[in-house]
């Protein structure tokens, strides 16, 4: 460690999302790339009729994508196209990417005319609930939004190619949200950091415009908080709806966005966005350090 870095916690778990929306898998280690997480968000599904990105971000159109899981039918290799998946659909038939008819059978399931896909439009879109969050009475605001804003391009992530929650800001929603089954899935993070015990702050907040190091090999930049959408707050795997998550994240934590809409409070916040300056391994258990200064800005 060197004087710059200070201590932040232990990675305590892994995740990739195969395909965009779907409910991923949790690994005990990983290539961290460019592009986050080697595999995350290798596939999306594109909707025939509009063009966009499926995103369960949409719910009303796309719910059902959080009821599906995707795994890789064997591990992501770099430099190599994505392997095929084993998808396991909301009835629980399980599908193979490989097989011919995979477009139509994940159509039938979804009720709309959709390709699985593992290249990006050039200008990839998607449609998104952005109702209020405080829980105020008002008609669902649903709106088109360009994806990928500080990712690399040809990818499906909506901002960032890495998404880092801790284990201190999912105690603290749980202070705010007894009521509520408050775990990480339901927040889709890549990384989750275990912070000292006893910490009960939205940790990530005091982490913008700071750089993390894990392993010693990969280093991030820490560049926006997370702002949250109504994804959370959807049923997805043996997790219910509640509604909650998110009116308590609208009540107890907006931050001033970083780098992405500089000084715009994002309301509902919850773990922060990271790109990837520094490749390499990682695995569960794995130190986490902060650098003690601040990023240099750009030139």
């Amino acid at each position: 460690m060197t004087p710059r870095e200070q201590p932040a916690g232990t990675v305590v778990s892994i995740w990739r999302y195969p395909v965009k929306s779907m409910q991923g898998e949790e690994i005990d280690g990983a290539a961290i790339t460019e592009r986050g997480v080697l595999g995350d968000r290798a596939y999306a599904l594109l909707d025939r009729e509009t063009g966009h990105i499926a995103s369960a971000k949409h719910p009303g159109k796309w719910g059902a994508l959080l009821a599906c899981r995707a795994a890789f039918a064997e591990p992501p290799r770099p430099s190599a196209p994505p392997p095929p998946l084993w998808i396991t659909l909301p009835d629980g038939a399980v599908i193979s990417s490989a097989q011919p008819d995979v477009d139509r059978a994940l159509s039938r399931a979804l009720g709309r005319d959709v390709a699985l896909v593992s290249r990006a439009p050039e200008s990839p879109r998607r449609e998104a609930d952005r109702s209020p969050v405080d829980g105020a009475a008002a008609p669902t605001t649903i709106v088109e939004e360009p994806m990928a804003l500080a990712a690399p391009a040809g990818t499906f992530f909506d901002v960032a190619a890495l998404h880092v929650l801790t284990t201190a800001t999912l105690d603290r929603l749980r202070e705010l949200h007894p009521s509520g089954r408050i775990e990480a899935p339901r927040f889709r993070p890549n990384l989750v950091v275990a912070t000292a015990p006893g910490e009960r702050r939205f940790v990530e907040n005091g982490w913008l415009g700071h750089a993390l190091t894990i392993a010693p090999e990969v280093r991030l930049d820490i560049i926006d908080p997370c702002p949250r959408c109504v994804v959370p707050t959807l049923a997805q795997g043996a997790l219910p709806r509640d509604p909650g998550v998110l009116r308590a994240l609208a009540q107890h934590n907006a931050v001033a966005s970083a780098t992405l809409a500089p000084g715009v409070m994002l309301p509902a916040v919850a773990g922060a966005y990271a790109a990837v300056r520094r490749e390499g391994a990682i695995r569960r258990g794995a130190a986490v350090r902060l650098e003690a200064a601040p990023l240099s800005p750009p030139r």
